[in-house]
C-alpha cells in the first residue's frame, strides 16, 4: 500500500526546517511531491546554539535542563509552522497525509554512552497538525549498541536503484557532518566521514558574521594550509573503519591559528573534502561515481576540491540527476516513517553497526 508521507528535517547546520512530500511504500518511491523550507530566525538559531552548548553534559535523553526546554518548544513550534505553511501553499488536505516523519533537532550524539538526544515534542506536533507523527528514529538503534547514524542510507539506496548505473556508487551528504552511503549491488555500507559544513559555518559566523560561505566564494579566494589538514587527519576517528558516527561538535576543538578569513575558509573546506576522501581505502572497492547532496552540494569550491580528491571517479551534485539535493534528508525521514509503520528495517549492521537489522520510530497520534 502506498502512503503519502511528509518528512521533516532540522539538521546540525541549524539553518531551518526542511519539508518534503513523497509517495512511498517504504521500499521504493513512486512519486516526489513538493518541498518547502522554514528558516530559523536569528534569535531561534542563537537559542539552538546555546542548547548545543548546554546539552554537552546531559545525563539522560529525556533531561531538559537550562534552555533546553525552551529550545524544544521553539523546535516544535517551528516544525508545526513549517507543515501548516507547506500544506496551505500546496493546497494539500491534512487528511491526505498518512504519516509525518519528525527527526527533531539533534543536540547531543554519544553512541558510546548509548545516548542520542533529539529535541522536539512529537505529541504536541501531532496535535498541532492533526496528523500522526513518527519520531525518535535513532533511539532503538543506539540502545541496541549501534551508532544511531547515519540513518539516510536506506533512502539513498532507493534513489540509487533508479539510476541503473554501474557500481559502486557513493552518495555523500554534506550537512553539519558529512556522511556517505556506499552502494554496490546488495552491499550497503554507511558512516559519518568527518566534518561537513559545521566547522566552516562556525568560522564564517565567528569571523565574518555570515551564516555560511555562499557558493564557496570566500574559500575560493584563500590558500589551503595543507600541513594543518595533515595534522587534523591524524585524529583517531579517520582511521576507524565503517560504521562510525560523530557529534556535530566533535572537531570543535581544532583551532586554525593565525589565518586570514579566506585562508581559514579554504582550509576548512579542503578538510571536509579530504576527510571524505579518507574513507575510500576503507571501502570494499573504489567507487566509480559519487553523488553529492546536502548544503555542501551548493558550495562550488567544495565540489571542485572533492573532484580533485576523488579522481578519477566521477563527482556530481545530486541536483544534476534530478534529485532535490536540499530536500533529500527531509524526504528520507518521510521514507523512514513509512518503513517504520510497516516494521521494515531502518538500520543495518553495515550502516550503524547495530547487531541485527533494526526497525525503529515511535508514533505520536493527534
Amino acid at each position: 500500500m502506498m502512503l503519502m508521507a511528509i518528512g521533516l528535517m532540522s539538521g546540525t547546520s541549524l539553518d531551518g526546517v526542511d519539508v518534503a512530500l513523497i509517495e512511498t511504500d517504504g521500499r521504493r518511491v513512486t512519486a516526489f511531491g513538493p518541498s518547502g523550507y522554514r528558516p530559523y530566525t536569528e534569535s531561534e538559531r542563537n537559542l539552538l546554539r546555546q542548547a548545543l552548548y548546554e546539552a554537552v553534559d546531559l545525563p539522560q535523553r529525556n533531561a531538559r535542563p537550562g534552555c533546553l526546554r525552551e529550545a524544544e518548544s521553539v523546535v516544535t513550534s517551528a516544525h508545526a509552522e513549517a507543515v501548516a505553511a507547506f500544506v496551505a501553499q500546496h493546497r494539500i488536505a491534512f487528511s491526505d497525509i498518512d504519516i509525518v516523519g519528525f527527526h527533531g533537532q539533534t543536540v547531543l550524539h554519544r553512541p558510546e554512552r548509548r545516548l542520542t538526544v533529539q529535541i522536539g515534542d512529537a505529541t504536541a506536533l501531532a496535535k498541532a497538525i492533526h496528523i500522526p507523527v513518527m519520531h525518535d528514529f535513532r533511539a532503538a538503534d543506539v540502545e541496541a549498541g549501534g551508532q544511531g547514524a547515519p540513518f539516510v542510507p536506506v533512502y539513498h539506496r532507493a534513489l540509487a536503484q533508479s539510476l541503473q548505473r554501474e557500481g559502486p556508487i557513493v552518495v555523500v551528504n554534506i550537512g553539519g557532518v558529512s556522511n556517505i552511503t556506499y552502494i554496490d549491488g546488495d552491499t550497503l555500507i554507511a558512516c559519518d566521514t568527518g566534518p561537513g559544513n559545521a566547522l566552516l559555518d562556525d568560522h564564517m559566523f565567528r569571523i565574518m558574521n555570515q551564516r555560511f560561505d555562499g557558493e564557496g566564494r570566500t574559500a575560493a579566494q584563500g590558500r589551503v594550509d595543507a600541513a594543518w589538514i595533515a595534522r587534523a587527519l591524524k585524529l583517531p576517528f579517520f582511521a576507524l573503519p565503517p560504521p562510525k558516527s560523530l557529534d556535530r561538535n566533535d572537531f570543535a576543538s581544532l583551532k586554525l591559528g593565525d589565518m586570514s578569513p579566506a585562508d581559514g575558509a579554504a582550509t576548512l573546506t579542503a578538510f571536509t573534502a579530504a576527510a571524505i576522501a579518507r574513507i575510500v581505502p576503507l571501502l570494499p572497492k573504489e567507487p566509480k561515481s559519487w553523488v553529492v547532496a546536502g548544503g555542501g552540494a551548493r558550495n562550488l569550491t567544495m565540489l571542485r576540491m572533492l573532484r580533485e580528491c576523488l579522481a578519477p571517479a566521477a563527482v556530481q551534485a545530486a541536483d544534476t540527476l534530478g534529485w532535490a539535493s536540499d530536500s533529500i534528508e527531509a524526504q528520507a525521514f518521510g521514507f523512514l516513517a513509512a518503513r517504520g509503520l510497516k516494521g521494515l528495517p531502518l538500520s543495518y549492521p553495515t550502516t550503524t553497526g547495530v547487531p541485527i537489522p533494526m526497525t525503529g520510530g515511535v508514533i505520536a497520534r493527534p
